[in-house]
């Protein structure tokens, strides 16, 4: 009954507050989307990519692994991103993350989603986790409400609260890949109630950002550990480095 009324009061509700594009405000046909120029701007990721962790790779053969891959072998079992880091990507993100438009996880979570057709139909999407101090002073965490919004197209089952972290750690910006992996190193386990169900399992992953890959790896490592089978990550945007090969 809700869902009609909502469908019946739609286009009145357009007509009184036509959509806008989050990022540029130009009107748009319906919400939530880009306008055109800015969709344009997106950057996808795309082939040739390297074989162990998908990073693009530029000029180099389709069955490259990257320079990242053969001196730190993955922990993971694959990397799946939206879209690549650029201002585009930046500003949906510090939109959605620090400025309260959760309303954008529709977008990047189907986005997200059109990435992982071919990922197993029993696997569980697991959140990134944030200390209870960084939740508090959000009001949410952005990884599981992205987890959310992927489950609402693909079916996935969604498990908000696997992993913890046990401690702050300082923001990453500035920090190098050891210096990241140090911070990260003890602070990420699986909660106790969940490792029953986790055992034997498949996992996606879910982070709004993949940078350096450490606090992912950190995450993938105590997965392992715990007993999954396989741990594969799902990001909105990705850092790629124009030389990395």
């Amino acid at each position: 009954m809700a869902s009609t009324l909502s469908s019946a009061l739609k286009p009145l509700v357009d007509f009184v507050y036509p959509p806008r594009c989050p990022l540029c405000g130009e009107g748009i046909a319906a919400g939530p989307g880009l306008c055109a120029a800015c969709w344009e701007t997106f950057e996808f990721p795309g082939e040739p990519a390297c074989s162990r962790c998908q990073t693009p790779l530029f000029g180099i053969g389709t069955d490259s692994i990257c320079h990242a891959c053969v001196t730190h072998p993955p922990r993971h079992s694959g990397i799946v991103a939206a879209v690549l880091y650029n201002e585009t990507a930046r500003q949906l993100v510090l939109r959605f993350k620090h400025g309260g438009r959760i309303g954008l996880a529709r977008l990047m979570g189907q986005l997200m989603a059109a990435r992982l057709t071919s990922a197993p139909e029993d696997a569980i999407l697991v959140p990134v986790p944030l200390h209870r101090r960084r939740l508090w002073a959000r009001g949410y965490n952005q990884s599981a409400v992205l987890a959310s919004s992927i489950a609402h197209h693909t079916g996935h089952a969604v498990l908000v609260d696997a992993l913890q972290r046990t401690k702050p750690t300082p923001k990453p910006g500035g920090l190098g890949r050891k210096a990241r992996a140090r911070t990260l190193r003890g602070v990420i386990r699986v909660r106790p109630s969940a490792t029953a169900t986790l055992k034997g399992r498949d996992i996606i992953l879910v982070d709004d950002v993949l940078t350096s890959g450490a606090t992912t790896g950190e995450c993938a490592q105590v997965f392992l550990t715990a007993g999954a089978r396989s741990v594969r990550i799902a990001c909105f945007a990705r850092v790629v480095e124009r030389d990395h090969g």
